[in-house]
């Protein structure tokens, strides 16, 4: 088993920043894709990013140029810097961990944080 702690959530003005972070328990956590998803209300979970071992990320197009997905192995951590934010990127953050390939299908992720809110107001 893995636990994920997600952290740095919080309410920003558009156009400001955030650094979300996911600690990870264990001694495996360079064996596993670390993925971020978000949920806004009414709505089903979505991918935004992934990065493996090496360091490869993957990206949804909804947040390709301004989040910036970074792992600390030797921290056992997986962030999430978030820039110019939007209104539409309120939801609930959550970070997440995959024995597989990189990739986006909520599905191939074996666990889940808690999750963290990020509100942005206009």
């Amino acid at each position: 088993q893995v636990q994920l702690v997600e952290s740095g959530g919080g309410l920003v003005q558009a156009g400001g920043s955030l650094r979300l972070s996911c600690a990870a328990s264990g001694r495996t956590f360079t064996s596993y894709v670390m993925g971020w998803f978000r949920q806004a209300p009414g709505k089903e979970r979505e991918f935004i990013a992934a990065i493996n071992w090496s360091s490869s990320t993957y990206y949804a197009d909804s947040v390709q140029g301004r989040f910036t997905i970074s792992r600390d192995n030797a921290k056992a951590t997986a962030d999430l810097q978030m820039n110019s934010l939007k209104p539409e990127d309120t939801a609930i953050y959550y970070c997440a961990a995959s024995r597989g390939t990189i990739a986006g299908p909520k599905r191939l992720y074996d666990y889940w944080g808690q999750g963290t809110q990020v509100t942005v107001s206009s």
